[in-house]
């Protein structure tokens, strides 16, 4: 693995908070004494080696982590990143969701939903010179989006020459830095183990992101491959991976204060933005989310009343709305009450102070910081003017324009098709065509079109689409009988409700779509040459963007590492290592009491009331009130622990991350954040950030004592004597 230079650089200051900051596995031996004096037992140059101990048993489900611990490709994650196979195998007659689930035997594994797939990192390199070369680096605009692009999907490809292999390349520091990332991609995924909801999903949407916090957050997939070992597609002749590396379960008890660290992909963090995007985004965005999914879930909600089979469809979906809905309002809760904007603003005023307090400075970086601000301004003003038009793009349209898209870009040579069009890229649409029936409701859809759409429709005539209009039939003013009636007529009209005719789709020429009489299909062909033009205005801006922000990037670097403080990319969904420790809080700002490091059974009994978020199940309250503890009993607690506090800095992404003691050892999963902290994102604050982690000693005293999962627990070494 190469270094990089700019890392290098930064994190040698003293000055970095020990909790803060979301790692590159690279990056750590630079933080060695930090890491020590912590309590990590390790060398830490140990954990820079991603293909052995600890970091080789680490994986990414592509949207959430997790970890190998057992020698037959066991994986363990979050219940809530399992929670789509969990439903994709849910019928009226045998709700999985609500009973869970335990494969007494390898052939009793279910496969996982279409499209799952667990990816092991292989190589990490730093490859910023090749993508921005000395041609490159002349370039803005369009042909700089081009030019990178190309050079990604070069390297991608050369590095997928490797059968079985996922590659990319990830942006760092706003574009001042790229890594090819390679990863061996296992496709037959199948789910094992997931307790039952009222255990896996305890308190719902109602304890989410809150303390006290009593979720059995955890699960089991087990990776499979072809019996000679290779990456393979679902077969019942693929054999059981065999990782090089994995976890085992700490033997020693985890106590308030001990150095804890988390092993996972954290998917986006936004501290290095600046002023005027902390208000956009506070000010318009993340109130429109907010506004937008809550009339989502209300509708999705009347409709599924009534219909069990939607509802279980709908189950996963929902689940991720209530999450972002709760997590956006808690950032704007936080946000105003908080001087964030202020101090941005003042962190700006200092870092422009700094880049006229020279003429290197200002000939270096004065421009691009001039320019940035205007390009983000129109790109605010852009989005502000598309929100409603992309909000009111029924699924079905959605769906015909990627297939007509992919159509097209077939009749060019796979080199020069758009990054995720490519033939690497067909399986994804295969999974997306086979698993849409599971997640699709025309009934649900037709009255979130209808509500979509009435929005749309009710701007001022000059801020509508005409394209978009033209192609659904949407020109002039119609009444709600109207539209119901126009979107009625639509679905009655589109075979693309039909998973034949939608994967028969996949293998057609652009001209068949132009001669379908489907009309979300014709609307796809109808938009192609409009959606061609917006995205290479897009594109244009973009490329200034990028240009501009890497510079800006480069100069607060600069100016951080004048100050003696280190300087952590923002989180892009590629391994990071975060540490701290396990301690509660002095006060919870929502309760006003103290908040002690560990919650215990007894809080299960207490919330559980035999129905809805709260409904434990009636076996494992059995067990608590048998007081039925076995070795996992604590006595400084009187009972197991459950769920425990930590000073990890992590985010969306970082679910279902391994959560390792001094010696890692797994001692937990990352699941959540509390409410007040997840403005983390934005604003990290150690004084009040905490994750939320399942302890590992719950989830074995849930298997062993109330699920029966005793042949999980021998295949983990875990002894049960």
């Amino acid at each position: 693995m190469k270094k990089s230079i700019i890392a290098l650089a930064l994190i040698c200051s003293s000055a970095a908070l020990a909790d803060e900051g979301m790692w590159m596995p690279q990056q750590l031996p630079e933080i060695a004494d930090k890491l020590k004096a912590a309590g990590l037992q390790l060398d830490p140059n140990e954990l820079t080696q991603l293909t052995e101990f600890p970091m080789g048993a680490i994986v990414s489900l592509g949207g959430c982590s997790a970890s190998f611990v057992s020698p037959q490709g066991l994986v363990a994650t979050n219940h809530h990143c399992v929670y789509g196979s969990i439903a994709y195998n849910s019928t009226p007659e045998n709700d999985l969701l609500a009973n869970g689930f335990l494969a007494e035997n390898l052939a009793a594994e279910l496969p996982a939903a279409p499209g799952t797939r667990i990816f092991v990192t292989r190589a990490v390199d730093n490859v910023t010179s090749q993508i921005i070369d000395e041609q490159v680096a002349k370039l803005s605009g369009k042909a700089r989006v081009d030019a990178i692009e190309a050079k990604q999907k070069a390297m991608v490809a050369e590095c997928e020459s490797d059968a079985g292999h996922r590659c990319s390349v990830a942006s760092y520091y706003g574009g001042l830095e790229y890594y090819l990332i390679k990863q061996l991609e296992i496709k037959d995924v199948r789910l094992v183990h997931a307790p039952a909801e009222g255990v896996g999903k305890f308190g719902g949407d109602t304890d989410n992101w809150m303390w006290p916090r009593h979720t059995g957050d955890y699960s089991f997939y087990r990776a499979y491959v072809s019996p000679t070992g290779e990456s393979a597609e679902y077969a019942e002749e693929n054999v059981p991976y065999v990782p090089e590396h994995h976890l085992a379960i700490a033997t020693e008890a985890l106590d308030e204060g001990d150095f804890v660290m988390a092993l996972g992909y954290p998917g986006r963090t936004n501290r290095h933005r600046l002023p005027s995007e902390v208000l956009s985004t506070f000010e318009w965005s993340y109130p429109k989310t907010v506004e937008r999914f809550t009339e989502t879930l209300a509708i999705i909600d009347e409709v599924t009343a009534t219909n069990k089979d939607a509802e279980l469809k709908y189950a996963s979906r929902v689940a991720g709305l209530n999450n972002y809905l709760k997590n956006r309002q808690g950032m704007l809760d936080s946000y105003h009450g908080s001087d964030l904007l202020e101090r941005k603003q003042q962190e700006h005023r200092e870092l422009l102070e700094w880049v006229q307090s020279s003429a290197g400075n200002r000939r270096a970086y004065a421009a691009d910081l001039q320019r940035l601000e205007s390009l983000l301004a129109e790109r605010d003003q852009q989005s502000r003017e598309d929100y409603l038009l992309d909000v009111a793009e029924p699924r079905l349209l959605s769906m015909a324009r990627t297939l007509y898209r992919l159509a097209k870009e077939q009749t060019k040579p796979d080199a020069e098709r758009r990054a995720g069009f490519q033939e690497r890229d067909l399986p994804r649409f295969q999974a997306y065509v086979a698993r849409f029936d599971r997640s699709f409701d025309a009934t649900i859809e037709q009255a979130l079109d209808f509500h979509n759409l009435r929005n749309y429709l009710n701007q001022p005539a000059a801020k509508r689409h005409a394209e978009f209009d033209k192609a659904l039939g949407l020109t002039g003013k119609l009444s709600d009988a109207e539209l119901r009636n126009k979107i009625n007529a639509l679905y009655d009209a589109t075979g693309l409700m039909d998973v034949d005719q939608r994967t028969e789709w996949l293998a057609q020429k652009p001209g068949a779509f132009a001669d379908s009489d489907d009309p979300f299909v014709r609307a796809a062909v109808a938009l192609y040459a409009s959606d061609r033009e917006a995205e290479r205005k897009q594109q244009e801006l973009a490329g200034q963007i990028q240009q501009a922000y890497a510079s800006y990037m480069a100069a607060k670097i600069a100016f951080m590492q004048a100050r003696g403080e280190a300087v952590y990319p923002d989180a892009n969904s590629t391994l990071r290592v975060t540490y701290g420790n396990v301690t509660g809080r002095d006060h919870g700002t929502y309760d006003g009491t103290a908040w002690t490091a560990f919650t215990t059974l007894r809080g299960i009994t207490q919330k559980a009331t035999g129905e809805g978020e709260f409904n434990a199940p009636q076996a494992q309250l059995d067990a608590i009130e048998a007081k039925n503890y076995g070795e996992y009993y604590v006595p400084a607690l009187d009972s197991v622990p459950v769920n425990y506090l930590a000073t990890l800095d992590i985010t969306g992404g970082n679910s279902g991350s391994a959560v390792l003691n001094g010696k890692a050892e797994l001692v937990g999963l990352a699941f959540d954040g509390t409410l007040d902290s997840i403005i983390s994102d934005w604003d990290f604050n150690l004084s009040n950030t905490r994750s939320i982690q399942v302890d590992s000693r719950f989830m074995l005293w849930q298997m062993r004592y109330v699920d029966g999962a005793e042949a999980l627990l021998e295949e983990m070494g875990v002894p049960l004597d």
